[in-house]
């Protein structure tokens, strides 16, 4: 199994991403959508929802109801993403030995998570004159 992207920029630093049926901006200087660390920054976070919600029903905190996830990633002097931080907030009751589970098996299960190792590189083609 594979998933695939299509993304095309005609000119500037704004591209537009075919996903399936679906299509979105990113503009890497955030004017005209959002730019690239904050898309990265919103994929995260709604891979990590999904991800609660599982962990939640395997640690026994039961429902966790409504989640809300305030992402911020810090950038160091090269504009670069040097860490994450997650402040989430759940309705479900759950004390904080409990969450730390929840939060601990969240991390083993978010896909994005998995691929924001530092071994993972694109491996590339190129071909010039293409259109």
């Amino acid at each position: 199994m594979s998933k695939q992207v299509t993304t095309v920029s005609e000119e500037g630093f704004s591209a537009t991403n075919e996903i399936g049926e679906f299509e979105t901006t990113i503009d890497a200087e955030g004017e005209e959508a959002p730019d690239t660390l904050e898309s990265l920054l919103a994929a995260y976070a709604s891979c990590y929802v999904p991800a609660l919600r599982v962990g939640g029903q395997q640690r026994d905190a039961g429902d966790l109801g409504r989640i809300e996830i305030e992402s911020t990633g810090e950038l160091n002097d090269d504009d670069k993403l040097e860490s994450v931080h997650f402040d989430i907030r759940v309705e479900g009751d759950v004390d904080d030995e409990t969450g730390q589970k929840v939060i601990d098996r969240a991390f083993e299960l978010c896909k994005v998570h998995d691929a924001l190792k530092s071994d993972l590189h694109a491996d590339t083609d190129f071909q010039g004159d293409a259109f």
